[in-house]
Order: C-alpha cells, then sequence, then structure tokens
C-alpha cells in the first residue's frame, strides 16, 4: 500500500552536493576547525533558494552537513516548473501561491492563474489536469511582468517551434488545437510601469506569425520624459515607443502582413468583473474600469476614473502577483506580506530557524536576486554557529527525521530515485528530439521506483 505522505524527497549532502552553475561567490569565508563536530542543517525546500542557501554552507564550513527535503518527487523547483520551455535560461518565477483578484467571476471556468497555467505546460503533477479550453479567439492576460510575457509567447508561438523543447506533451497537443489568435496583455499603469524586461518585449515584437497592437494615444507625451529615465527604462520605453508609432520597415512591415495572430498591450485598465457567457457556464468577456495615475514614475498609482471597458474573450490568466504560504504554525509569518518575519535571513522570535528566497524577501527579482539573497542568508548562519548562538553538541539530523517518517509509513525517496526518474524522462525525450519528456504522475513514478 503507498504511504499517506509519500511526497517527501530526500537528498542528504557532504560536499558533494549537484547545484546549478553560479558564477561567482561572495568573499566571506568562516574559519571553523575541522576537529569539531559538523553541524546537522536542515533545508526545506529544494528550488534555487534552497540550493544556493546549500551551496554557500558546504563551500564555507568544512564539516557542514546539509539534507535538503522537498514535498515533489523531483527536485529543483521553479528551475524545472517555472520557466518557459523556450527559455531555458531564464528563471524568473518562485511561490507557492497567486494573488487572487478578488473580483466577481473569478470562479468561471476559463479564469487561471498564470501559475497554475505555467505549472500546467511546465508538468507540475498538481496542476496536469489543468485543461485550459483554448477553442476561443481572443485571451486576456492582466499582469505586465515578465510571467505574463512567457504566458502571452507560449500561446502565440507555433506549436512547431516547441517541439523540441521540454514542454509536456499533453500540453504541446492542447497548444495545437488552440484556436486563440488575439492576446491582449492588460496593466493597471502606463507604459513607464510595465514590468516586463526589455528582452522579452523585443521576442514578443519578433514573434513569428504575428504582429504587435499598440495605441499611440497612451504614448503622448513620453518623447519628452525619455531621457530622464534610468538606463534600463529608457531603453525600455524607447521600444515600446518605436513600436507604437514608427511606421516599419519593408520587412519588418511583409513579416506583419502576413501574421495570423496578434498581441497587443492595454495600459490604464484593472480588472473589475470577469463577465460570463448567457448561460453563466464560462468566460464570456471582462469588464475593466479606466484608470489614471495618481504620482510620478514607478511610484505612481492606478485610480479609478469612474469609466469602464468590457473586453470580450474566452480566457482570462491572471499574473498580477505571487506570494508565499505559511508552513507551519510555529513558524511565524506575514499573510498580507506573504513573507516569514525575518532580519537578513534570521527568522524573528525563532533562534536556529532561518529563510530565503521569495518567502524571505517577498516576490521579486530574478534567479541571480536569489542567489544573492540565499547566500547571505547562509552567511548569517555561519555567523551565528561561528558566534555560539546556535545549539551546540551532537545532533540526530536525518537519523531523527528518518524515524519519524517511518513511524508515519512515509517512504522518502531519494536522490538516487530522483536519477532514475531523470533518466526515464530523458530517454522519453530522446525519440522526439526532446531534451526530456518529463513525468508529470506520482503514482506513475512511484511505480517506475518499485513502489
Amino acid at each position: 500500500m503507498a504511504p499517506r505522505c509519500w511526497r517527501w524527497w530526500h537528498w542528504s549532502t557532504w560536499r558533494r552536493t549537484r547545484l546549478p552553475p553560479t558564477g561567482s561567490t561572495p568573499s566571506f569565508r568562516q574559519q571553523f576547525s575541522t576537529q569539531e563536530q559538523g553541524p546537522q542543517i536542515c533545508v526545506v525546500g529544494s528550488g534555487p533558494a534552497g540550493f544556493y542557501t546549500t551551496q554557500h554552507l558546504l563551500k564555507h564550513h568544512p564539516r557542514a552537513h546539509v539534507d535538503i527535503y522537498e514535498k515533489q518527487l523531483v527536485p529543483f523547483g521553479l528551475v524545472r516548473f517555472g520557466v518557459a520551455p523556450d527559455h531555458p535560461e531564464v528563471k524568473s518565477y518562485g511561490a507557492e501561491d497567486h494573488q487572487a483578484l478578488e473580483i466577481p467571476g473569478e470562479e468561471l471556468p476559463g479564469v487561471f492563474s498564470a501559475r497554475a497555467f505555467v505549472g500546467w505546460y511546465n508538468g507540475l503533477p498538481e496542476n496536469r489536469e489543468l485543461a485550459p479550453d483554448l477553442s476561443c479567439d481572443t485571451a486576456v492576460i492582466l499582469g505586465q511582468g515578465n510571467v505574463a510575457l512567457d504566458v502571452a509567447r507560449i500561446l502565440l508561438t507555433p506549436p512547431g517551434h516547441l517541439e523540441k523543447t521540454d514542454i509536456t506533451e499533453a500540453a504541446l497537443g492542447v497548444l495545437r488545437q488552440s484556436r486563440v489568435k488575439t492576446v491582449w496583455i492588460v496593466g493597471r499603469r502606463g507604459p513607464l510601469q510595465v514590468a516586463f524586461t526589455i528582452k522579452e518585449l523585443r521576442e514578443m515584437i519578433q514573434l513569428p506569425g504575428t504582429r504587435p497592437m499598440l495605441d499611440p494615444a497612451d504614448f503622448l507625451g513620453l518623447q519628452d520624459r525619455i531621457k530622464e529615465l534610468p538606463r534600463q527604462r529608457k531603453r525600455l520605453t524607447e521600444l515600446l515607443l518605436r513600436t507604437a508609432t514608427e511606421k516599419p520597415g519593408a520587412e519588418e512591415a511583409a513579416r506583419q502582413a502576413s501574421a495570423t495572430r496578434t498581441w497587443g498591450l492595454r495600459f490604464f485598465r484593472s480588472p473589475q468583473q470577469v463577465l460570463p457567457s448567457p448561460d453563466g457556464q464560462r468566460v464570456a468577456g471582462i469588464r475593466l474600469a479606466v484608470t489614471r495615475l495618481e504620482g510620478v514614475g514607478e511610484a505612481a498609482r492606478a485610480a479609478p476614473t469612474g469609466d469602464t471597458e468590457d473586453l470580450p474573450c474566452g480566457l482570462v490568466l491572471s499574473s498580477v502577483g505571487y506570494k508565499s504560504r505559511p508552513i507551519d504554525p510555529n513558524v511565524p509569518f506575514d499573510p498580507k506580506l506573504g513573507v516569514i518575519p525575518n532580519m537578513e535571513g534570521r527568522v524573528l522570535g525563532v533562534p536556529g530557524l532561518y529563510c530565503s528566497g521569495w518567502v524571505k524577501r517577498g516576490p521579486t527579482g530574478v534567479i541571480a536576486t536569489t542567489m544573492t539573497d540565499s547566500f547571505l542568508t547562509g552567511q548569517m548562519l555561519l555567523q551565528d554557529l561561528k558566534a555560539g548562538l546556535l545549539p551546540s553538541g551532537p545532533r540526530p539530523g536525518y537519523a531523527a527525521i528518518e524515524a519519524l517518517l517511518s513511524s508515519r509509513g512515509v517512504q522518502p525517496v531519494s536522490f538516487s530515485d530522483w536519477e532514475k526518474l531523470d533518466a526515464e524522462e530523458v530517454s522519453r525525450g530522446k525519440g522526439a528530439g526532446k531534451p526530456r519528456e518529463k513525468l508529470l504522475d506520482p503514482q506513475e513514478m512511484l511505480r517506475l521506483l518499485g513502489r
């Protein structure tokens, strides 16, 4: 009989951890005696934050012993589940939950969080049953960050361009049947406040078979303000402005003329209500409140004008923010901010407990931000260890956890087990010319491991 809580994954590490490439590490180095008892450290979560924290600990303490625990049967978090399959080098997504829209109609079929949609096409087991209906003509994405552009790109990319990526075959099959021809990417504020990067925007502009739709009126007066902007924001705004207002060259004009799909940015619009179909069985549109900006620059906030606009669509994807979840009643948690209260990674009021990643600082930054942040958490832990602020003496480490799991009938999945699953995925993908074909069903994974 399958154990009740088989979704624990355990990897015991002793200065031999396989980690993603990280570049250089901080110059900080603690001096520890090689004769002392090595600290037993537990890291919960095998995404980038967990791995980078582990890397720092192992590099700077010669006798550290780190056990990594993961609730999924497979490791690596957002590196596996949160990255667009055509962008394996971009890692910018990682939290347990999404921000709800909190508007009428949000529960209608055809409304999904971008997080769930990304998990669906990336093979996250909990999202494998999502089954989005792509038989509509128009999709609306709420939010104007990189994840929103990732989702728009996946919806509009010719399926043949995705066949050699690690997108799941199930998702690819649905995308092959998609009738989505238009994607609107909606933001509460204006062009100067978009959260996506110039790289993501440029790829959208050049996406094969598509043409952009930007309203020049949204960019009135921006030309005179561009010179005042920071360099990255300036380059991004210049590209938006050129795309919206300049006539394309002959080659680009010909490409756009042959396009069968379109995408556009709608600014100064805030979701007010998801509109149902006549029978009330699915989404048929979204009512948007027209907004204006109060304040200037990136700190400007959107305020309603009192006007509304109805935008017909058959699919709504919410990409308005992400948040972490509380993990245990004994661990402090700020539900409003979605973080564990901490000071440089030290959990407030709980000596010996540390946090890293988005649960530490909130849903901001990309994987490089997480790397630096995780190194800092590791540094704080080692400083406290050196200062004698942590419990000393022998600790049972994984032996105690193993006994607890055994008493509950839990059979953990080891790293060697993962290597078997990894080999199976690579083998399945090889025939189709893909890096891998991800296993989606946890029960199938357990059967492959002889459980």
